[in-house]
């Protein structure tokens, strides 16, 4: 019998809870319908605002550099692989420089043999100059000889003709004198002659000087011709300009490669070095979130490889010009990383960040949709201690996209009335109509949840 009571008193115990779940259960939907549709009373708060801009980016070097060749030749030595550190100066590509040694001998003998002729040049032009000089003096001492002998026969003549005249000379006499006259006079032109001679031989100098000229000007050129087949060979040595390290290697020991100078297409890329020193994660930012990015701003970030680190970062760089993509306006940010674990990160990898736009610490603030606008004035329902409402002029200042600090027209404490009868607050829907059309693509792109490609705007 006892054990038939303890029975009956479970059952109805198990009957009781049963009924009492099911009735509870019946009844919470009509209690949250309820309380969903009541409006909220909330009290205005100090604390701190933090406006984040969540987005996406990929991590960079401070610097990255293709390295190619201005040479073109065959590769028989390349001593690097991924990921070896390279020194300013260090060996990264030998190519063989046979032609350009064969070239570089060519040019060394043409130099060797114009300089020759450029020396026998300046000999012939300096024995023709002597010469002249040689031949100018001995016509004037044959002019002035000649001239002095005419001179002394034509004074002979005269007096022989004299003597005539008194008959104490003979015609023969004369005849002989008048001869003699006649020869030196000869002299005289020949000897003139002979210096005007010596004036062609100036236009010989003077094309001889020209090929002086010329034979210098191949020297100069031979030259010229020389260092370029010397900068040819070193070209097929090629040495790191940057301390860095090999991020991609794109060639082989054997293979022939092209000049980046000489070639159509820009030449064939062997290494990629990156300095890693500095990294920097170029994040996109969407268009509504742009203004309010500056540099200055902390940023914090995170990648898939390590998703327990977090790496601190600043913005450095906010683009001037946007770029469109899926008909969406975005601006590249770039964010330097700090920290001693940034060397976990590597170049490409996809960094998730978040940049801090605004933060603000102990400043009265309420829920966004407790914030109306009307004719450029915003407006908070208060509750007064009996009881009743009335609305009130205030000045907002920043928001995170939940609450929104309120400059003036508040008091800490004092209760606001929260709207909960639309998706969109009474301030989001007394916005801008442009803009809130921008919010509600945005909401059905599913923009909000932060899938899109310009990053999530600020929460």
């Amino acid at each position: 019998m006892k054990k038939l009571i303890v029975i009956a008193v479970v059952a109805l115990i198990v009957a009781g809870f049963g009924w009492h779940y099911y009735s509870a259960k019946k009844k919470a939907p009509a209690e949250v319908e309820r309380d969903s549709s009541a409006p909220e009373i909330v009290p205005a708060e100090k604390g701190s605002i933090r406006m984040i801009v969540e987005t996406t980016g990929r991590v960079v070097p401070s610097q990255e550099v293709e390295i190619k060749c201005k040479a073109s030749g065959e590769i028989i030595n390349l001593p690097l692989e991924v990921s070896d550190p390279v020194g300013k100066g260090d060996l990264i590509v030998q190519l063989d420089p046979q032609d350009e040694e064969r070239s570089y001998k060519r040019a060394e003998v043409s130099l060797k043999v114009s300089e020759a002729r450029l020396n026998q040049a300046r000999v012939d032009l300096d024995v023709s100059k002597r010469n002249l000089v040689t031949e100018r003096t001995r016509a004037e001492a044959a002019l002035q000889s000649s001239e002095a002998k005419a001179r002394e026969v034509e004074a002979k003549l005269k007096r022989v003709e004299q003597l005539v005249e008194k008959k104490m000379a003979s015609a023969e006499e004369l005849d002989v004198a008048r001869t003699s006259f006649e020869q030196s006079q000869t002299e005289v032109k020949n000897a003139k002659a002979r210096i005007e001679e010596l004036a062609t031989q100036t236009v010989s100098i003077k094309s001889k000087e020209q090929a002086v000229s010329i034979a210098e000007a191949q020297v100069e050129s031979d030259k010229l011709s020389l260092s370029d087949a010397k900068k040819r060979l070193s070209d097929t040595t090629v040495l790191s300009p940057i301390d860095g390290v090999v991020a991609q290697k794109n060639v082989q020991v054997g293979t022939i490669i092209a000049s980046g100078i000489n070639n159509v297409g820009g030449g064939t890329t062997i290494l990629t070095l990156v300095v890693l020193s500095h990294l920097y994660v170029l994040a996109s930012v969407d268009e509504s979130d742009i203004g309010s990015i500056e540099p200055g701003q902390r940023a914090r970030i995170t990648v898939d490889a390590h998703p327990d680190a977090f790496f601190p970062g600043e913005v450095v760089r906010v683009a001037t010009k946007g770029a469109v993509v899926s008909n969406i306006v975005t601006f590249e940010v770039r964010i330097e990383v700090f920290g001693p674990r940034k060397a976990l990160l590597k170049p490409e990898m996809t960094a998730s960040v978040e940049i801090t736009a605004v933060e603000k610490d102990d400043v009265i603030s309420v829920p966004v949709a407790a914030v109306s606008r009307r004719r450029m004035e915003q407006f908070v329902t208060i509750q007064k201690e009996d009881g009743s409402t009335e609305e009130r002029i205030v000045e907002t200042g920043v928001s995170d996209g939940d609450v929104m600090e309120i400059v003036s027209g508040l008091d800490e404490g004092e209760k606001v009335v929260v709207a909960k009868s639309s998706a969109f607050s009474p301030w989001q829907r007394d916005m801008d109509p442009a803009r809130t059309a921008r919010m509600r693509e945005r909401m059905t792109m599913g923009m909000f949840g932060g899938g899109g490609p310009g990053g999530r705007p600020s929460r």
